[in-house]
């Protein structure tokens, strides 16, 4: 690979609605992760793209980690939406007023799409700060699930995580089921934990299905583990974010 390929590019914005809805669809459909800042406040906060819909020019978020954070939108407070894909970063502020709607059980905020996005091509190197939780394998067993489920861990927050596993698995699973064997191949040794299952969806293009569980009655020693390898995840997205500056 030439030096140039790997040399960061300076930001775009784009403009058009078409280029706007399709890379939010990109986030949406690879489920990447969007850290939400508010603009007076120094608290990040983790969220989804539910939808995209170019047509009605509006999207959904899915609920926020920590949910306290709702509080700040309900107030129509400002905030910043950032989010990676394959190494590149898409970032917009959300001015408008959110709708928060809880369908099926399932919460989600309803707004406007943006009308500018920053599309940011970094250095090849931020996937690195990933591959922590790309190795980490995860089974989902207990009482409720004939066989242990396998797949991966692609995202982790002090209170739950984001899974995915291969081919269509969401018969095997029930929305709002406690498993009581989350295992989890940390890189400084496995844990293990009972799990509430919170969200799942089958991308049939993808042949995938996600997860979100949320950590249930964790122990005091499995919430430290948690905690450092969210920590750690922090530490190193910073050390190639920072070297994303010069």
């Amino acid at each position: 690979m030439s030096h140039a390929e790997d040399a960061p590019q300076p930001p775009k914005v784009l403009t058009t609605p078409l280029e706007i809805s399709a890379h939010l669809r990109m986030l949406q459909e690879s489920h990447d992760p969007l850290i939400i800042t508010f603009h007076e406040r120094s608290q990040r906060f983790q969220s989804y793209l539910v939808e995209v819909d170019r047509d009605t020019a509006t999207l959904a978020f899915d609920e926020m980690i920590p949910r306290d954070g709702e509080r700040f939108l309900e107030a129509g407070e400002p905030f910043r939406v950032e989010g990676f894909h394959d190494g590149v970063r898409i970032a917009w502020e959300c001015t408008t007023q959110l709708t928060i709607d809880d369908k099926d059980g399932h919460r989600c905020y309803h707004g406007a799409l943006p009308t500018e996005i920053v599309y940011h091509q970094r250095r090849n190197a931020f996937r690195a700060a990933l591959k922590l939780a790309d190795l980490v394998n995860v089974k989902v067993d207990g009482d409720k699930i004939k066989f242990p489920l396998e797949g991966k861990l692609l995202d982790v927050s002090a209170t739950g995580c984001k899974l995915r596993f291969e081919g269509d698995v969401s018969e095997r699973l029930q929305l709002g089921q406690v498993y009581e064997r989350f295992n989890a191949a940390l890189p400084f040794g496995p844990m293990t934990t009972p799990v509430e299952l919170r969200y799942l969806h089958f991308e049939e293009r993808l042949n995938i299905t996600f997860a979100g569980m949320r950590f249930h009655n964790m122990s005091g020693g499995v919430q430290r583990q948690v905690e450092r390898f969210v920590y750690q995840l922090q530490r190193d997205a910073r050390r190639f974010d920072k070297d994303d500056d010069y």
